[in-house]
């Protein structure tokens, strides 16, 4: 039976003694809560994640601004026929590019550095000295990098969708079948659409911890994902391909195409969440095992 702990009064103290005992103990030990809060403030102090939040805002305002102000549209890309003169095709064209090459960006800045930085600093002992289990830190940073990565693509849909609205306009959208899309209908799918960008970048996210877990460097860690994600979508471009096509994460990126066409269909929206929730498993799964079995010892 463990002995209450009784701290000791020097000369000249008044003050009554207090018994702490286990139960004391063990209501001081930090909760499930404690190192997810503590990631978030971490990540909240950093330039780079303020720096990407800001570009998320910041840039498709831009981009709305300079292709609105083109003479002829870019009739080579999706709905860039109808971007100078539509909100929402223009909305849908910006889609198009950061889905290609802009997320995976976006989401491995913070989520390939989110492990790779506690081995660039040596902070490994630190962290896990501090009342924390490397479950609990895992899971800690893994939500931390996914919630990050939700609040930039709400971030940039949102100023792309208002900056095309505001600067372009809200006219009926011509769909992929030629049909006219009536204006309120036409901001629902674009929304949705954008929303159908996060089951692949949560994958991506997961992809970029699993390379941040593996290299231990914050470098590999940010860029790998992002050229991952140029092979795969040169390896979807190509021909005799169909076999493997569907299994890649850039993929579901364009699961939003079933939504702007007559009649709607959701098969590779399905699909799309079942590959992103495979590599989503897949990756933190190989993450997890790498960072249990990693001797911290060194720093």
């Amino acid at each position: 039976m463990t002995q209450p702990i009784t701290q000791p009064m020097t000369t000249g103290q008044s003050a009554p003694v207090r018994t702490v005992g286990p139960d004391h103990v063990a209501r001081r030990l930090p909760g499930p809560l404690t190192a997810l809060r503590w990631e978030v403030r971490k990540l909240r102090a950093q330039y780079r994640a303020r720096a990407v939040l800001l570009v998320a805002v910041l840039a498709p305002v831009a981009i709305v601004v300079v292709i609105h102000g083109q003479s002829r549209p870019p009739k080579d890309t999706l709905f860039g026929r109808f971007a100078i003169d539509n909100g929402f095709a223009l909305s849908l064209l910006v889609l198009g590019f950061a889905s290609q090459w802009v997320l995976p960006l976006l989401t491995a800045i913070v989520a390939g550095d989110v492990f790779a930085s506690e081995d660039q600093h040596g902070t490994w002992k630190t962290v896990l000295t501090r009342s924390t289990s490397r479950s609990r830190l895992f899971w800690a940073k893994t939500i931390t990098a996914g919630a990050f990565a939700t609040l930039v693509l709400v971030l940039l849909a949102v100023s792309t969708i208002a900056s095309s609205w505001m600067i372009v306009g809200h006219q009926p959208l011509i769909g992929l079948s030629g049909q006219t899309i009536p204006a309120g209908t036409a901001l629902q799918l674009v929304a949705a659409s954008w929303a159908m960008m996060l089951p692949p970048m949560l994958a991506f996210t997961c992809l970029a911890i699993l390379l941040s877990v593996w290299s231990r460097n914050p470098a590999v860690g940010i860029a790998a994902p992002v050229v991952l994600a140029m092979v795969m979508q040169l390896v979807g471009a190509l021909g005799g391909v169909e076999a493997i096509r569907p299994f890649l994460v850039t993929t579901s990126f364009e699961a939003w195409h079933g939504l702007l066409t007559e009649p709607r269909f959701s098969g590779p929206l399905i699909e799309g969440l079942l590959v992103s929730g495979g590599w989503c498993v897949a990756s933190l799964a190989t993450a997890f095992v790498l960072l249990r079995r990693r001797d911290i010892t060194g720093g």
